[in-house]
């Protein structure tokens, strides 16, 4: 078969994909996580058939094992989470009003300051006065307001999105254990599928994609759960009013590069400020609670769970979240870190290929690799 056709097999197949994900869903949700779960647990099924479980019993145990765990984490948290968010939004205007009063009346004694010192060099002390330097910082601070109002609302309808995924969590686990109990016969087929010219070049793509794949899926799951923990048992023992909501959701927004830490870092940072001022105690104890958290992350977590060979830059696991999230929804954010592994891996081959084929060394060199 020719490059080209070969080509348009594999574009119009990829087309498809999209095509399929698109037009369904809104009812692949449960299968997808289904399927997740699956990958995720199989080593832990070999383990245990290597331990003397027979398939059956080890899929059956790892299944009741985990929705056992997650049934028990529902009754334990969810319960607080729900009872602070509504506390939150309850005192949210209080929480902006006082904040714009710090912001306006600080505000404008520094730029009091400023206004008497700098600015007069550059002749704009009569342009700038207290009066205005309150009102922009209060415009700002309404500006923030608003963004926060909104972010609540889109939490509120990811929360809505979450509830429908409780609805059918009755076949994410039948999905989940089906797949891990025929784990080996799937993988099997897919394998005798592949062209028998091509089998092992497949076979080392997929080896790849697997090492990406579960490099990142389980091993940031982990770093998030403890980052969410971390976060939200500190900063309520140091008294920060709703900090186990903020702990929990910056742990979360871990699972995007750099967003949870920058999460945790700004909302405690605010959150200190208007609870313990003028006092800067408490905003001090949740700095340190954050920067523990993060050089247990960058130091700790992360090379040992993550690993530095996982293939997917921050930039463009960011990009396929919002990508694959935009275009399919919810399922779209469930399976963009899989599909950017995967559109990684296979891009990284082209480039390998193309970097010593003659149209990149010349027609000249390649005949002559070729002799």
């Amino acid at each position: 078969m020719r490059i080209e056709r070969q080509l348009g097999f594999w574009l119009g197949a990829f087309v498809a994909l999209a095509l399929f994900l698109y037009v369904f869903s809104s009812v692949l949700l449960p299968f997808v996580a289904g399927m997740i779960l699956a990958y995720l647990f199989n080593p832990m099924a070999d383990r245990l058939e290597k331990a003397g479980f027979n398939r059956l019993g080890a899929s059956l145990l790892i299944v009741i094992v985990v929705s056992l765990a997650f049934v028990l984490m529902l009754i334990l948290f969810v319960p607080v989470l729900v009872h602070q968010l509504a506390a939150f939004i309850e005192s949210l205007p209080g929480l902006v009003t006082r904040l714009q009063a710090l912001v306006a009346e600080e505000g404008g004694l520094l730029g009091g300051k400023i206004s008497g010192g700098m600015l007069e060099r550059f002749g704009l002390n009569e342009q700038l006065n207290s009066a205005e330097i309150q009102k922009s910082l209060g415009d700002i601070v309404k500006q923030g307001a608003q963004w926060m109002l909104t972010f609540m609302k889109s939490l509120w309808s990811g929360g809505q999105a979450l509830l429908g995924v409780f609805s059918l969590l009755v076949v994410t686990p039948v999905v989940a254990f089906y797949i891990l109990l025929d784990w080996g016969r799937m993988i099997a087929t897919i394998d005798g599928l592949a062209p028998p010219n091509h089998r092992e070049d497949i076979r080392a793509i997929a080896r790849d994609m697997n090492r990406a794949i579960a490099g990142f899926l389980r091993g940031q799951s982990l770093v998030c759960l403890f980052l969410g923990l971390w976060y939200g048992i500190g900063l309520s023992l140091i008294g920060l009013k709703f900090g186990f909501l903020l702990g929990v959701c910056a742990g979360f927004l871990s699972f995007i590069p750099y967003v949870g830490s920058l999460t945790a870092l700004v909302l405690s940072a605010v959150m200190s400020i208007v609870q313990g001022w003028p006092s800067m105690g408490l905003f001090a104890m949740a700095m340190g609670v954050i920067g523990v958290g993060q050089f247990l992350e960058g130091n700790v977590l992360t090379p040992r769970l993550v690993g530095a060979s996982v293939g997917l830059h921050p930039v463009w696991l960011m990009f396929a979240l919002f990508a694959f999230g935009s275009l399919f929804g919810f399922t779209g954010l469930i399976l963009a870190v899989p599909l950017a592994a995967v559109l990684g891996v296979l891009i990284r081959f082209a480039l390998g290929h193309y970097r010593v084929s003659p149209l990149y060394l010349g027609a000249a060199t390649g005949a002559e690799e070729t002799r």
